[in-house]
């Protein structure tokens, strides 16, 4: 997905930048070295992008927005399938995370890029986290809806989105860049799937809660009815 209004000398300019910031890293990349890459002058490349940072932006928007458009496609796919809840949510999460680190594949400057995105552009981070949590809260309620699925007490749409993106910020503790990508993906995937089966309120208890026939009232003893007296105070 591409930012609305793009032209197509901007999308040369952000391919070429992002080729130019996994060889280099941002420290080290220039405006001629984009410029030249882009196959464009520097003055050219000005007319665009007026900074080194706000080229950077645009990247980290860009892959970004690409991201967020990959994992919508992988859920829309596994609900095709008609896969279950934690499959889709497994693979839309899988399916964007799998595309941002595949952008920076074989770069030496993966950390500084990542440590330098948060440092330019947090407020996009920001503004793309609460995006794709929104995205998975969706994916939740509507798979909830055509599977007649209930969430557990206390459990909604929103919380079970949040606590997987913590999910996700927890697992990169322990792989800040993501990688290697595989072990990274499998422990995520395991984190997701345990919170998934707790958050999703087994269906047999609905069942059997509108099934199991209400308990009779335990019958009150009746009062034995003594014979009346004869005269003489014989019975």
């Amino acid at each position: 997905m591409k930012p609305k209004g793009q032209s197509k000398p901007q999308d040369r300019i952000l391919d070429a930048a992002l080729r130019v910031f996994r060889r280099h890293g941002f420290r080290r990349s220039s405006i001629e070295q984009v410029a030249e890459a882009a196959g464009l002058t520097r003055q050219a490349l000005y007319h665009h992008f007026q900074s080194k940072e706000a080229l950077f932006r645009a990247v980290i928007e860009l892959l970004y927005e690409t991201a967020l458009a990959a994992e919508i496609a992988a859920a829309n796919a596994a609900e095709k399938a008609q896969a279950n809840l934690a499959d889709i949510l497994v693979a839309q999460v899988d399916a964007r995370l799998r595309y941002l680190i595949g952008s920076f594949d074989g770069s030496l400057h993966i950390e500084e890029l990542f440590s330098e995105h948060l440092a330019l552009g947090l407020d996009l981070y920001q503004k793309y986290a609460a995006a794709f949590a929104a995205q998975v809260a969706a994916t939740v309620d509507r798979v909830c809806r055509s599977q007649r699925l209930v969430l557990a007490r206390g459990m909604t749409a929103r919380a079970l989105a949040r606590c997987l993106e913590m999910a996700m910020h927890g697992a990169k503790s322990d792989y800040p860049s993501m990688l290697p990508a595989d072990a990274f993906l499998k422990d995520l995937e395991m984190m997701l799937r345990l919170l998934i089966a707790g958050a999703v309120a087994p269906p047999s208890i609905g069942r059997l809660a509108k099934q199991r026939p209400a308990k009779a009232a335990p019958a009150k003893p009746s009062k034995r009815i003594k014979p009346a007296k004869k005269p003489g105070g014989r019975r």
